[in-house]
């Protein structure tokens, strides 16, 4: 038997999804929450073996919540179920810690699936999720294919902005702030900030 938690701050899917698993003999949904917030009493009682997780949500935000849950819950895999699938919110939850990515839509015979797979130790990525992980991995992908929030993070780099300054600006974590750095820093070939700034500069990009 599967425990399952599921995290979604909408009702309609958050119970839609509890009513579709429990009809499957072999999961047990031990709980359901709003928030990262209110789902930790749950994981501390039931420990759940499966969470699946939104990563729009009031509060902590899904990505902000992947490196806690993996930290504090580490027999928990984490199985992404959202709407959204931009670079940044794909590879930063894998990197952070999801074993699994599902876009809200598939049926629940790959939700399954997906469960199971990840249970089981494996990754379980949508052929769509799949196709932008490999093309991050891509070595001849350009160097200088910058994404938007990137660039938007080069800009305020290049103004002499701090990561924490950074963060504020764009309403995200230091912890995304960082990443995107060291994904920009790797595409542009730069060996610091002020290389990367230099190499931007040289190319158009800002």
């Amino acid at each position: 038997m599967i425990r399952l938690l599921v995290i979604d701050d909408h009702p309609v899917v958050r119970e839609g999804l509890v009513v579709a698993l429990e009809d499957d003999p072999g999961f047990e949904v031990v709980g359901a929450a709003e928030s990262y917030e209110d789902s930790l009493s749950i994981m501390i009682t039931n420990r759940p073996d499966v969470i699946l997780l939104d990563l729009e949500l009031p509060g902590i935000g899904g990505l902000r919540a992947i490196p806690r849950l993996v930290e504090d819950f580490p027999g928990a895999r984490i199985l992404i179920f959202t709407a959204y699938d931009t670079e940044e919110q794909v590879l930063g939850a894998i990197r952070s810690g999801a074993r699994g990515y599902l876009l809200k839509g598939a049926s629940i015979q790959e939700i399954a699936q997906a469960i199971r797979a990840v249970h089981g130790g494996e990754s379980y990525l949508q052929p769509r999720i799949a196709s932008k992980v490999m093309a991050e991995l891509d070595p001849h992908k350009q160097a200088t294919a910058l994404s938007r929030r990137q660039v938007e993070v080069l800009q305020r780099i290049a103004e002499g902005q701090t990561n924490g300054q950074i963060a504020a600006a764009l309403n995200i974590t230091e912890r995304t702030v960082k990443f995107h750095v060291t994904t920009l820093m790797r595409k542009l070939d730069a060996d610091n900030r002020a290389h990367a700034v230099a190499l931007a500069a040289e190319r158009g990009l800002l």
